[in-house]
């Protein structure tokens, strides 16, 4: 979205300098490799990088204005405006964009699923919209991936923002929302993730809840006890999701929408009720629900009962969940260690359980940023691994001693349980041990690198 300068100048408090040779419109750009004439360059400062060193390679690429903390390096002859924090202005100028932009907006936070859930979103919602949805690349989840996305919408170019929220410290989500004012809001869980850093449960569940601080609609999770427990507070009642393999357990809420298995959707709007056959091909409980939510938000804005079946078994997941990879020699990998916390080990898990294989073999990394209670969770997600019945049991991390004890704890032989201290090691046991028919889940923290594994076992 270009932005007028007035508007650009309110919203950052810059001083400005060079105001007569001022563009018109301001079109934000962080990136040198991005930009194209008639820009404005913003120099972001991060732990390995310093917009401000590119601030000359912008103006010889074309920038006609600058954004920049150091007036030491205000180029001459280009407008500068200067800011006391570049990534707070970035974040007003995020927000001025988003006020003049006209259509939806869908945010998504949650401990666990939430880009999973953003991929099913976009794709429903693609089907009514086409390409006027823009949602979030990747997991460009905070304050700069938020803000170059809503910087990036364009009136006559989008109708559907889906935006990503994540949240590494406390509070983060509510000034992310501050900027991105969703008129919908997808809380996919409340879980464990980075414990560490936000200090405790109840500072987790309040930074996720900053969702709905600006009065969005609320889609939340019904086995989700934080979300069930705070709904009442909402100032309209939500629309719930929820995920099982009967409808013994759906809920009695006045509007759910509920994937029961893989074959059957049901939609509850107050007295009514209407069961639809699907065909829903994603692997585990928590990508059902993941998918229900999606479906729940596609309803929400407008997209047709009919449109949101026939789209449903031709949904992908995101690279790096649950993804299935054939080696040569019949072993299959299940790769799903984009990123891990308790709950979605444990998801994971079960997912595997249904898996068909000669042996089940369950490669699993440590987790990060659990904090005081990390031993704990290890050892819990080592037990329902034990309960989830396979076959053998790699650990590795900081807490594999922790991922093994509570196997051992809840059956499993500690004959059957191998640690690996590298990456190499895994991939070399895999190749060793591993025979055609077997399939293999590598599950554990981004901060491991398990993608190493495939990588080596796919050489």
């Amino acid at each position: 979205m270009k932005i007028p300068f007035d508007v650009a100048v309110a919203a950052t408090g810059a001083a400005v300098f060079g105001f007569e040779r001022a563009p018109s419109y301001l079109r934000v750009v962080t990136d040198t490799r991005a930009i194209e004439p008639g820009d404005t360059f913003l120099a972001l400062r991060g732990e390995r990088f310093d917009g401000h060193h590119f601030v000359e390679e912008a103006v010889a690429k074309g920038a006609v204005a600058v954004v920049i903390e150091d007036s030491d390096v205000r180029p001459p002859s280009r407008t500068a405006l200067v800011v006391e924090d570049c990534l707070r202005a970035y974040m007003a100028l995020a927000g001025a964009s988003r006020d003049r932009f006209r259509g939806r907006v869908l945010g998504i936070t949650g401990s666990a699923g939430k880009t999973t859930t953003k991929v099913f979103a976009a794709q429903l919602l693609a089907r009514r919209y086409g390409d006027r949805v823009l949602a979030s690349p990747a997991n460009e989840n905070n304050e700069i991936g938020v803000s170059k996305l809503l910087l990036a919408a364009e009136n006559d170019r989008h109708d559907v923002l889906v935006v990503e929220m994540g949240a590494r410290h406390y509070g983060d989500i509510a000034a992310l929302v501050e900027v991105a004012k969703p008129h919908i809001g997808i809380l996919t869980n409340v879980g464990d993730a980075h414990l560490e850093i936000m200090g405790s449960r109840e500072r987790l569940e309040e930074t996720k809840w900053g969702l709905f601080g600006g009065g969005a609609r609320a889609i939340l999770n019904a086995s989700d006890a934080a979300s069930i427990r705070r709904a009442p507070a909402l100032e309209r009642p939500p629309h719930w999701f929820f995920a099982g393999e009967s409808d013994a357990n759906v809920p009695t809420h006045h509007r759910v929408t509920a994937l029961l298995g893989s074959a059957r959707l049901l939609e509850i709007d107050g007295s009514h009720e209407r069961g639809y056959a699907i065909d829903a091909r994603v692997p585990g409980l928590h990508n059902r629900a993941n998918l229900a939510a999606a479906i729940a938000a596609a309803s929400e804005l407008d997209v047709r009962h009919a449109t949101i079946l026939a789209a449903i078994p031709e949904l992908t997941l995101p690279q790096g969940r649950y993804e299935r990879i054939a080696l040569p020699d019949g072993v299959t990998l299940i790769y799903d260690a984009y990123n891990a916390n308790a709950a979605g080990m444990m998801a994971a898990l079960d997912a595997f359980a249904h898996e068909r294989a000669a042996r089940r073999i369950a490669l699993l990394g440590s987790m990060a940023e659990l904090g005081e209670q990390a031993a704990d969770l290890h050892a819990q997600v080592g037990a329902h691994a034990a309960a989830t019945n396979v076959d053998l049991m790699l650990v590795g991390g900081e807490f594999a001693s922790e991922l093994a004890m509570g196997a051992v704890r809840a059956g499993l032989s500690s004959e059957r349980i191998v640690p690996y201290a590298t990456n190499a090691q895994a991939a070399q046991w895999v190749r060793e041990h591993a025979r055609a028919g077997d399939v293999v889940l590598l599950k554990g923290s981004r901060r491991y690198r398990l993608e190493e594994i495939v990588q080596e076992l796919k050489a």
